[in-house]
């Protein structure tokens, strides 16, 4: 991001916000989830005191991390009851595609990175590539704990959502199993501060 004015990454930030509102012609669950995602990566970032550039880079990383699902079948991504094997294999392969769109350009490669492995888990269970612990990249450790707390939180066709105490339990209980164990403990530790933060 050197040598890039505040008016050029304001214009790529408004284009970003454009890509994702772009998502909710198709499901508008995905947009909404999108942009709470971004925002929550973003301040477990700031909590992380991680620097600016890598908090600019997944921020943006989980705006567009579900942007692969452009590529899923509309019968699959709005169906209104629970997906079968079939189905559920065809949505793993969204961020995958979501890489793929972003592997045109090089300045994308780390945001990118972050959208391909995002729903890897840390005990090597996730997709695509089955990656344990570190080396999932940090920033898709971030979004795999942001996106299971929105994704719970949300009501779906399917399902209500779940009761905040719910989520929080089950947060905990997957410690080490699917979340990063740093990351889930500041997530933890400011519960009630990011909740209420991406909820205004």
């Amino acid at each position: 991001m050197e040598c890039i004015s505040n008016d050029y990454k304001s214009i790529c930030h408004d284009l970003i916000e454009s890509i994702v509102f772009a998502l909710d012609a198709k499901d508008t669950y995905t947009a909404k989830h999108s942009i709470r995602v971004g925002d929550m990566a973003c301040q477990v970032c700031k909590f992380l005191k991680l620097s600016s550039e890598d908090t600019e880079t997944i921020h943006i990383a989980g705006h567009v991390h579900d942007i692969g699902k452009i590529g899923i079948p509309d019968r699959i991504l709005n169906k209104e009851s629970k997906l079968n094997d079939d189905e559920w294999n065809v949505i793993k392969q969204h961020p995958a595609i979501g890489a793929k769109i972003l592997s045109s350009s090089k300045k994308l490669d780390k945001i990118s990175e972050i959208i391909l492995y995002h729903h890897e888990r840390v005990d090597g269970k996730g997709y695509p590539r089955g990656l344990k612990g570190k080396e999932i990249p940090l920033g898709s450790r971030i979004i795999a704990v942001c996106d299971s707390i929105d994704a719970m939180l949300s009501k779906r066709a399917y399902r209500d959502s779940l009761q905040l105490n719910i989520c929080k339990s089950e947060i905990e209980k997957n410690v080490g199993i699917m979340y990063d164990e740093e990351i889930a403990a500041c997530v933890l530790k400011n519960w009630d501060f990011i909740n209420n933060k991406i909820k205004k």
